[in-house]
């Protein structure tokens, strides 16, 4: 069995501010090795239900988070960022059996993660189809055009509700939930048992039960913080300025949303 884990940050136990998730600044050493504790534990909880291949893309800020050393021996990892439109997600492909998501946070205008935000901190948010957009949305329909199932989830409650109200086969597993501008979280070596529990436990599901649903036909919003974003924006070939700060993009194929997202975003 090939798995594939994208792991971010903003979603680990215990995170509640940018100093937490930013290379060199305050604690953020005691948070990176919590984020590289967890994706050990779902490498774990993968390998007890018969994993024998493990991709993990580091998949937050520099790419460079993980220590690849706590990670079990049938585990690559793919640090750094692959100049790909895939972005979170490069390196998954058709030949991979399950995809598994860790430390992953709400989306911006969720007020369920203090740092709630989608892809980055210039927008207000980012909505597909009228529905606001985090980046699990954009990582599992990913997966869903590669017709690779979602087996498992770890990130504030926020998010794991989003989820499952969604693709209800799928094992959510919130170890943080977000209030107001803090977050109450388990205890961290708590949050690592559960992920390890929870992801042996979610490849019990059948594959179809763990399908992210993919339309047809897509329409992506954008609304930008500063208008001249959206003004560059416009320019991109099928992209439609719509307000002073809002664009809009449509699509039946999903590749091409994900080009859009990767230029524009």
């Amino acid at each position: 069995m090939k798995i594939f884990i994208s792991s971010d940050m903003e979603g680990t136990c215990g995170i509640v501010d940018w100093q937490e998730t930013d290379k060199g600044k305050d604690l953020y050493e005691r948070f990176a090795a919590q984020m590289s504790r967890e994706v050990a534990a779902a490498c774990e909880g993968a390998n007890a239900a018969g994993a024998d291949d493990i991709l993990v893309k580091d998949a937050h800020d520099s790419a460079r988070n993980i220590d690849a050393s706590v990670l079990p021996l049938n585990a690559r990892i793919f640090r750094g960022w692959g100049r790909h439109p895939y972005s979170m997600m490069a390196g998954l492909d058709e030949s991979f059996d399950g995809v598994v998501f860790t430390g992953y946070h709400s989306a911006a205008e969720m007020d369920t993660n203090p740092l709630s935000h989608t892809m980055n901190l210039g927008n207000n948010y980012v909505k597909i189809n009228g529905e606001l957009c985090p980046e699990l949305m954009l990582n599992s329909l990913t997966a869903a055009y590669l017709g690779v199932p979602i087996y498992a989830l770890t990130g504030d409650k926020g998010l794991c509700d989003w989820m499952k109200a969604r693709c209800p086969g799928t094992t959510v597993i919130p170890v943080s939930e977000g209030v107001g501008a803090g977050s109450v979280s388990i205890h961290p070596a708590l949050a690592v048992s559960h992920i390890r529990e929870g992801v042996e436990k979610a490849f019990s599901a059948k594959r179809e039960e763990c399908m992210f649903p993919l339309p047809e036909r897509f329409v992506v919003e954008i609304s930008f913080k500063e208008h001249f974003k959206a003004a560059g924006a416009k320019w991109y070939p099928g992209c439609e300025q719509t307000g002073a700060r809002t664009v809009r993009f449509e699509a039946d194929d999903y590749m091409d949303v994900l080009r859009f997202i990767y230029w524009v975003l």
